[in-house]
């Protein structure tokens, strides 16, 4: 795992300077501390931050083919390097290191553009050819390595690892995207391809950018993507068995390691399953970690030691506080952009935690999305039932009616608490899913937003990243089309970006065997019966995994890696979150209506309502405000020369 930065002229060959270079790649030291590499020419530069995983002598970037024509900086890790090596050295390329960097080369110089169909595994990569005058960018099908670029108004490009590296240049632009600060507080994170500034932008899942000197700029183009048929006839039992298998293999992949390897082990049916097949392929005890809490509620550590004692792994485990709450600005500078989800603390300490022990990691990261193993799908499910039943024209007005009247009930046992029901009701499928997934919900959020912001946004909502998604899904099964939403959302904005800054800001890679593509692919093959069961979500992983996992690890209560946050803003947070809220960057940035702001802390402080959610969500864009964007934005131009500093600009 590495990080990766460049720049790039798109006019000509102009001089850049290898100190901005040197600037913008030092940011991402984190990632990469082992090694640093960089390559500057006429109208290119390269950098590289190197965390050294596999070829540890020879594996040093930025990497060259053979006559310097092509130089590629990459991150990740390619799993099937092993054997595209022989396939390429049959069609005539010459390896000078074991390292899977080069195969990449060799495959562009083979297969182009294309050469991104060949490759199995994680990654972000910019590659330089000389001869065609092509920068050429790729982000891997899933998302889990990220890429950020921007073209500058100089014609210059630039792009990196973090957005910190693009905010290290100095030439971008610190607008702040009025559409994006939507997405964020309906979402709680940024999805691609948006940041949060109006001149950057993420290199979206499966695509590839490809760039040519002198030529106009290219839209992003997609590479993969992937389509739930449900068509698959296999019988269940052997689905069970061909999960396992599949499983296996793609565990095996991601072994190949010259450093110390390891598991995260929650104690969850999904890490359980990747500790029990590594055990059953290594020879030596698995090195496995977990995070303990000192409440009981959050606390799964008993159910990791079961595991740990069936497979004789070598555990870990350290214990957190569950008022571990002063990350706040930690995460905030971390992340780089507003990012809302409350457990990437307890992933940090994970990954704090495991990086003692082990350079790499596996983790059961992508299950819940791949097999509907959230609770959100089985209610969705439930409700589509109820949307079939009747036509739209019936039901906006008769549940709109009653989800606007229906008291909000938050403490109330869940089938008293049906105002979140009826709202959904009156919605289509995709507004009502939106909805449940919604932090700021839309009723919220009109009363969050100031008259200016909303004259700013111009009706933007931010369910139309959801809409955008559904019409691409191609498919009109209940559970499929949620399933490919999450895929194109969730699973990237927050999953994958909440693990791969948490590992990386203590340098440790983190593999994620439940989400190889060939995999992916094949469970969206499969009818939405074989996922959710009545009310058991995942169900063809839990039967596949009955010989190999204890019953009460699969068959309990999903309790998901969370933290008290609803008791922190009511004690040893409240009076930090009302500064933030009330007396913050916050109030400057007249975005929000401060007599909401002051509602929601109230509410919330006494017992009346939970909002922890939509106050989190406003504590770290407060943490953003005061730590990123303006922490050093005397480096980063964003008023006109003869304007003075604002604190917030958007555009």
């Amino acid at each position: 795992m590495c990080g990766i930065v460049g720049l790039w002229d798109s006019r000509g060959k102009r001089h850049i300077d290898g100190g901005v270079l040197v600037r913008m790649n030092e940011s991402q030291h984190h990632r990469g501390p082992d090694e640093t590499g960089t390559h500057v020419a006429p109208g290119i530069a390269l950098g590289h931050k190197r965390l050294s995983i596999i070829d540890l002598k020879t594996g040093q970037q930025p990497l060259f083919n053979e006559d310097h024509s092509v130089v590629i900086v990459f991150n990740g890790e390619i799993y099937n390097y092993r054997e595209l090596i022989p396939e390429l050295t049959a069609l005539g390329h010459t390896f000078r290191t074991r390292s899977d960097t080069e195969v990449i080369v060799h495959a562009w110089e083979q297969w182009g553009e294309a050469c991104v169909d060949r490759l199995r595994g994680m990654f972000a990569f910019a590659l330089w050819d000389e001869r065609q005058q092509t920068l050429f960018l790729a982000r891997d099908r899933l998302g889990v390595k990220p890429l950020f670029y921007a073209q500058l108004p100089d014609g210059m490009w630039i792009f990196g690892s973090e957005l910190k590296s693009l905010l290290r240049h100095g030439g971008l632009k610190r607008d702040l995207d009025v559409q994006a600060i939507e997405e964020y507080f309906a979402l709680g994170y940024i999805p691609e391809p948006r940041t949060i500034y109006t001149s950057a932008r993420k290199l979206p899942p499966g695509h590839t950018l490809l760039l040519r000197r002198g030529q106009p700029a290219r839209e992003p183009r997609q590479y993969w993507d992937v389509r739930f048929t449900g068509a698959n006839t296999i019988s269940e039992a052997d689905a069970q068995a061909e999960l396992v298998a599949r499983i296996q293999e793609s565990v095996r992949l991601r072994m190949i390691s010259e450093v110390p390897l390891g598991a995260f082990l929650s104690g969850g049916v999904d890490s359980s399953a990747v500790v029990a097949m590594m055990a059953g392929q290594s020879s030596e005890p698995v090195n496995t970690c977990s995070i303990s809490f000192d409440d009981p509620a959050y606390d799964e550590t008993r159910y990791a030691q079961q595991v740990a004692d069936r497979y004789r792994t070598r555990h870990f485990v350290e214990q957190v506080a569950t008022d571990d709450f002063d990350l706040v600005d930690t995460l905030a500078e971390l992340y780089d952009e507003p990012y809302a989800d409350s457990s990437a603390v307890p992933t940090y300490r994970v990954c704090q935690l495991a990086r003692r022990h082990v350079t790499v990691a596996l983790s059961g990261d992508g299950s819940d999305e791949n097999l509907g193993g959230y609770r959100r799908h089985m209610y969705h499910l439930g409700e589509e039932r109820l949307r079939s039943i009747l036509p739209l024209g019936v039901r906006r007005p008769l549940f709109g009616t009653l989800g606007r009247w229906y008291p909000k009930a938050d403490r109330a046992p869940r089938f008293l608490r049906a105002k979140s029901t009826f709202q959904a009701l009156s919605r289509t499928s995709v507004e009502a899913y939106f909805h449940s997934v919604s932090i700021f919900r839309d009723d919220m959020r009109a009363s969050l937003y100031s008259p200016e912001f909303k004259r700013r946004l111009a009706g933007y909502r931010a369910a139309e990243v959801f809409e955008r998604h559904a019409r691409a899904a191609q498919t009109d099964d209940p559970l499929s089309l949620v399933q490919y939403i999450d895929l194109q959302t969730y699973l990237v904005g927050d999953i994958n970006t909440k693990v791969d800054r948490a590992s990386m800001a203590h340098a440790l890679e983190v593999r994620e065997p439940l989400m190889d593509h060939p995999l992916v692919e094949w469970l969206a093959t499969l009818p939405a019966g074989m996922k959710i069961r009545g009310t058991e979500g995942k169900w063809v992983l839990k039967k596949a995994m009955e010989p190999h996992l204890p019953h009460n690890i699969m068959y309990r209560r999903k309790m998901g890696f969370a933290v008290p946050v609803e008791r922190w803003f009511r004690g040893p947070l409240r009076e930090r979150v009302q500064a933030a809220v009330m007396d913050g960057e916050l109030a400057h940035t007249g975005f929000f209506d401060r007599a909401y702001l002051k509602q929601l802390v109230e509410h919330h402080a006494s017992g009346r309502r939970d909002y922890s959610g939509p106050l989190w969500s406003l504590l770290m864009f407060e943490a953003f405000l005061r730590r990123v964007h303006t922490a050093d934005a005397g480096s980063t131009p964003t008023t006109a020369a003869n304007e003075p500093p604002a604190l917030v600009r958007v555009a």
